[in-house]
């Protein structure tokens, strides 16, 4: 281990790993540790034995149940948006070969109109704001930032989402749908910024739902998320990345000026000119900036009035929750070989506001019918508080509580950025992802 190396990055997270694959892929040497004897981190995914230790303090798990080994619970589940940056990221680095994907069944806000035709089909608007909502997807859906004649008359850069929806004189609902649920943002701050934002990410939506002609923009790999930071460890050893597990302590040494120049563990040190990590490792690097709060119910049916879907999204925007903070409902299914014949997997996930995460996810939980066990958790939430430049630390934010991988992936591109000085070329042919089609129940 006393070697020099480029980077050394601490914690096999999927963001980790992400980072650890493209510096890889770049030429740089890059030594990958983790203080567990398991890849995914924060992000892993448990079988039954494991999950039911974690939250209920014991090994023995219902019969009923099914086998353990037959559960892959993602710890932070998310889906893949079909068009979407973390995609691009996989066919630009080729990853895409260790894995399958599945596209997923339906996604909801109880239902979200995507396109002008979805618009006109919904049964959230009445007739008037159908026909308003319509003539706004088609000015999204037509636009180009390079072509003028698309834009009638509106500067996208300088307009506010505002100004933009109050032209076509849509209700609040509406607006909150499409903002929520469509652009995906989590907070209203988008109302009073610049609208190509919003027009872009409900492009990204629509094209994402058009890729498999189903009923949701989004995709899932087989076998849960874990399988994704383990393509990428694939990816980095492939490309001369060492990986490390089990590794105790992984103490990060700074020198007289507080810069990273190594990282200590078992006795023995590893010198590096940059370090990235989560939070876990340079808790002192770090501030809360939140918490997220958390169900995990295991059933046996799909969620009722969803058509059987066996794997869904539902979002709840913060408005009619009366919150702060939208609610997010996932679930997937054997389909997905995530649990035995039969089961089906949802989590309701929101940004804690309470201590009690059993009745904060009531509106949540309580559109999923019966369950068959409910697993409750709340976590704190992290950001970098250091300024990475000065201390060559390059730290991922925690996850947050989105049921989708956006936010996730804007952060290690950031990062990467940040490390490299360079931005990360996406342009790739999308194609080159495929998922099967859904299996009928």
């Amino acid at each position: 281990m006393d070697e020099e190396y480029d980077v050394i990055v601490l914690g096999t997270g999927l963001k980790e790993c992400i980072l650890s694959g493209l510096l890889s892929v770049d030429g740089l040497k890059v030594l990958h540790m983790d203080r567990n004897d398991y890849y995914g981190g924060e992000s892993t995914s448990l079988n039954l034995t494991k999950l039911w230790k974690r939250f209920k303090g014991s090994e023995n798990a219902p019969e009923h149940l099914g086998v353990s080994k037959e559960y892959n619970v993602d710890m932070v589940p998310k889906f893949m948006m079909a068009n979407g940056a973390l995609v691009r990221v996989l066919i630009h680095t080729s990853v895409t070969k260790y894995l399958n994907f599945k596209a997923v069944d339906g996604s909801f806000i109880h239902k979200v109109p995507a396109t002008d035709v979805e618009a006109l089909k919904s049964n959230l608007m009445g007739l008037f704001e159908k026909r308003r909502a319509r003539k706004f997807f088609i000015y999204v859906q037509d636009y180009e930032e390079d072509d003028p004649k698309s834009h009638e008359g509106l500067d996208l850069h300088k307009v506010t989402t505002r100004e933009v929806i109050s032209k076509y004189g849509l209700e609040d609902d509406t607006v909150d749908f499409i903002g929520h649920a469509l652009a995906l943002h989590r907070d209203d701050n988008y109302l009073d910024e610049p609208a190509i934002d919003t027009v872009k990410r409900m492009k990204l939506y629509a094209e994402s739902l058009a890729r498999f002609q189903g009923g949701s923009p989004y995709i899932y790999p087989l076998y849960g998320l874990a399988e994704l930071p383990q393509a990428f460890a694939r990816l980095s050893a492939v490309y001369g990345g060492t990986y490390m597990l089990n590794k105790a302590e992984c103490k990060v040494e700074f020198d007289e000026n507080g810069k990273a120049y190594g990282v200590t563990s078992e006795g023995e040190t590893a010198k590096c000119k940059k370090v990235v990590c989560d939070p876990s490792y340079l808790p002192d690097k770090v501030k809360k900036v939140g918490r997220v709060a958390r169900a995990i119910c295991i059933m046996k049916h799909p969620i009722p009035d969803t058509k059987d879907s066996h794997s869904v999204q539902i979002i709840l925007p913060k408005k009619q929750l009366k919150r702060k903070s939208d609610m997010y409902v996932f679930c997937c299914s054997y389909a997905h070989n995530v649990a035995p014949k039969g089961k089906f997997i949802a989590f309701v996930s929101t940004e804690a506001e309470t201590d009690k995460p059993e009745i904060e996810l009531k509106p949540g939980i309580d559109l999923l019918g019966p369950v068959e066990e409910t697993f409750f958790d709340i976590y704190d939430r992290y950001e970098p508080a250091n300024t990475a430049e000065e201390d060559n630390c390059f730290v991922t934010n925690s996850y947050d509580a989105t049921t989708h991988f956006e936010t996730t992936v804007k952060d290690v591109l950031a990062l990467y950025s940040k490390i490299t000085g360079k931005e990360l070329d996406l342009s790739v042919d999308l194609n080159a992802a495929s998922a099967a089609e859904p299996e009928a129940a």
